[in-house]
């Protein structure tokens, strides 16, 4: 019952939202803003200095929160979840993550502009917490924390080797931080990206970064996704950046659908993770595939839904997906939400297997 509660207060309070590591290495999952007119003040979850913080993990045994057997949905079979808290207040609004190779290593980011690393702990297959966190302020070019230019809204992240490009998605910007220079003490430097991104909507723009590594179709190019930036024809605005074929495509909206998040398969497919918001139907979770060689400039791209989700299922406002391959050879999603630092909605950590 009180699950039931939760999830009915967490739909009200979406629908007023959606309207208004310390590790040696990167981890490879995927292998000009005016500054404030007045004084920052940081944020009362902005992370001013990097600090080891605890996090507590609760499992979550099952998926399907009417059915506890159910393990399998579409595509995906469910291997375990966790909740996430912590006593520091910067914890949370987790909107994007990348793993290692192993899917251990983690690089996560809060749209508050801060880094959360760390590794997750296993036994088994499935995931019993979180060890070794810790959360660090995200520097612009100048040193200085990005809150400080009030570019909060850190949605979206994407590896290539020791760099890391985060979308910052009210200023319509990207970020290149190389991690071999400090790693999240790094500093970021502005990515020129495409003049059309500037014209995205500041609260439905940037939301999906996937950089293409050597031996994929678009090798060297950074896809960039808007939330709900739409054309002409009311499909959701993207961008090759960078790489041989740069240049502008759609993704088909469907369904009221809009993309939170992406990651390419090691298979060459681009996963796109979605969420939609109705009076009617509630909060929905899509998974659709798509073929990376479909994304060329001009084209209007889509692909069939392999996952579903509703308020009947252990989600929440899924806003980040990453993939590994295990040493058996199974391929894990792993999804994580965006609490928005509310007491009524969760920090989700969830892993499924891809059925091929």
């Amino acid at each position: 019952m009180r699950s039931r509660l939760s999830r009915r207060r967490f739909l009200n309070f979406t629908a007023a939202g959606l309207s208004a590591m310390t590790m040696p290495a990167v981890a490879r999952a995927q292998t000009a803003v005016q500054p404030p007119s007045k004084p920052f003040k940081p944020d009362e979850y902005s992370v001013t200095a990097p600090v080891s913080i605890e996090v507590n993990a609760r499992p979550l045994p099952a998926f399907d929160t009417r059915d506890r057997s159910h393990v399998r949905f579409g595509s995906l079979e469910y291997r375990s979840g966790l909740i996430l808290t912590s006593a520091f207040r910067g914890f949370g609004g987790l909107s994007g993550i990348r793993l290692d190779a192993k899917g251990e290593r983690f690089i996560a980011i809060s749209d508050k502009g801060s880094w959360f690393t760390g590794r997750i702990v296993y036994k088994g297959r499935e995931m019993t917490g979180l060890e070794d966190v810790e959360a660090s302020p995200m520097l612009g070019p100048d040193g200085k924390p990005i809150t400080s230019r009030s570019w909060y809204d850190s949605e979206s992240i994407a590896l290539d080797g020791s760099f890391v490009y985060i979308g910052l998605e009210r200023a319509n910007q990207v970020l290149r931080f190389d991690f071999s220079k400090g790693f999240t003490r790094a500093s970021g430097e502005v990515v020129p990206m495409p003049p059309a991104v500037r014209k995205l909507p500041n609260n439905k723009g940037l939301e999906a970064l996937v950089w293409v590594p050597k031996g994929q179709p678009l090798a060297g190019t950074l896809i960039a996704i808007s939330e709900r930036g739409l054309d002409a024809n009311g499909n959701i605005i993207a961008f090759l950046v960078g790489g041989k074929k740069p240049g502008q495509f759609s993704v088909r909206r469907t369904d009221n659908f809009d993309v939170s998040d992406a990651v390419l398969l090691p298979s060459g497919d681009l996963l796109l993770l979605e969420r939609k918001f109705s009076w009617l139907g509630g909060i929905g979770i899509r998974i659709r595939r798509v073929a990376l060689a479909s994304l060329v400039p001009g084209a209007l791209i889509d692909g069939p839904a392999i996952f579903n989700a509703d308020l009947g299922d252990e989600i929440d406002n899924m806003e980040g997906i990453d993939a590994h391959v295990t040493p058996e050879g199974d391929t894990v999603l792993t999804l994580v939400s965006d609490d928005n630092f509310s007491p009524i909605q969760r920090n989700l950590l969830l892993q499924f297997t891809l059925v091929e």
